[in-house]
């Protein structure tokens, strides 16, 4: 069994050997860029980006982690987070589902004032909050070369719906990606 998946990850990797060389070339100019900011942690910024967005006001931020995978990828790209109006299905959200533990995930179910969320690059596990822990909603995704994709964009939409129908394989899909990145 273990000669069958060294097999298939090496296959994997020599069939996307294309894709990633391109990806490492598109993206060596936001690696560099990277490595020259000055990070924050989390438990100090989030709730200053909160009281924020809260007064009304707009904030951009760097992903960190990799739970948001396939659509946003860990320091590579950034979000900008609004006061948010209505809440759908769909929408990524910043929000505090226990005292200073910050999470950006995607709503997968709103029961009244009972948000359930999850992350996209996750297979299993959800958190649970209500309206009034979400700090703010993403309304644009910031890639590093410049290219700025709006939230309500109907291709993304429908690559979103997509993604939440593929939970069943999402495991093997992410697993072609990150060989991939």
């Amino acid at each position: 069994m273990s000669r069958i998946k060294d097999f298939i990850k090496t296959l994997a990797r020599w069939v996307a050997t294309p894709w990633r060389c391109a990806k490492q070339r598109r993206y060596a100019d936001a690696e560099a860029a990277a490595m020259a900011r000055i990070e924050m942690p989390n438990d100090k910024l989030l709730p200053l980006v909160r009281q924020a967005v809260a007064d009304g006001k707009t904030a951009i931020i760097s992903v960190k982690g990799y739970s948001m995978r396939p659509f946003l990828e860990h320091l590579r790209d950034r979000v900008k987070l609004a006061p948010w109006t209505e809440l759908q299905v769909g929408d990524a959200v910043l929000a505090e589902i226990s005292p200073g533990h910050f999470v950006l995930h995607r709503i997968i179910a709103i029961d009244g004032d009972a948000i359930t969320l999850m992350g996209d690059g996750n297979i299993r596990g959800t958190e649970h909050c209500t309206k009034s822990d979400v700090c703010g909603v993403v309304t644009e995704y910031l890639r590093p070369n410049g290219h700025v994709l709006l939230a309500n964009d109907p291709t993304l939409q429908r690559r979103i719906r997509l993604w939440r129908r593929l939970l069943p394989i999402r495991r093997g899909l992410l697993f072609i990606y990150k060989t991939t990145i």
